[in-house]
């Protein structure tokens, strides 16, 4: 009787951990409008098994397991927008030391003014920069001066944003 009770025990355990959710918060994220917080509900939530939740610039990811957790989070990445939070890695192009005469970037959140306004203050705060055309809507934005590839996506995921440099 003990046995089978144990075993019951373990098999009750077993399922509730194989039916257990994965979270992921992710802070920092840029959310200025409506806009912003439906690019990044739909961008997790074209993975299948992935639900948003969004609360100004903090996002909670929950999905069936912890695969499709991290593939929505990189679905929120490639729909331009970046954070922070525990088990995210940083982008490996911010690991780069490429000195850039001028970049063009892609990817990037531009739904609204106030996007643009964020990014335009990333992007200016990296040594180097001498100035950018950034526009709303934009699939790509220049970036002009000479300046490090990495000190460039590190501005811009602190803003809460994801772009890739060409």
């Amino acid at each position: 009787m003990k046995t089978s009770f144990l075993i019951l025990s373990v098999v009750a355990a077993l399922s509730g951990s194989a039916l257990a959710d994965a979270t992921i918060t992710v802070n920092g994220v840029h959310n200025c409008c409506g806009s912003c917080a439906k690019g990044i509900t739909k961008a997790i939530e074209s993975v299948k098994g992935a639900t948003a939740a969004v609360d100004g610039e903090t996002v909670t990811i929950t999905a069936k397991n912890t695969p499709t957790a991290k593939k929505a989070f990189e679905a929120l990445v490639g729909a331009g927008y970046s954070g922070t939070g525990e088990g995210i890695e940083a982008p490996k192009e911010a690991s780069l030391t490429r000195v850039l005469k001028g970049a063009t970037v892609s990817g990037a959140h531009l739904c609204c003014g106030k996007c643009v306004k964020a990014v335009e203050k990333a992007v200016a705060s990296v040594k180097g920069v001498t100035g950018s055309k950034i526009e709303t809507k934009a699939s790509v934005f220049e970036v002009e001066g000479e300046f490090s590839e990495g000190d460039l996506i590190v501005a811009l995921n602190k803003a809460g944003f994801h772009g890739v440099v060409k």
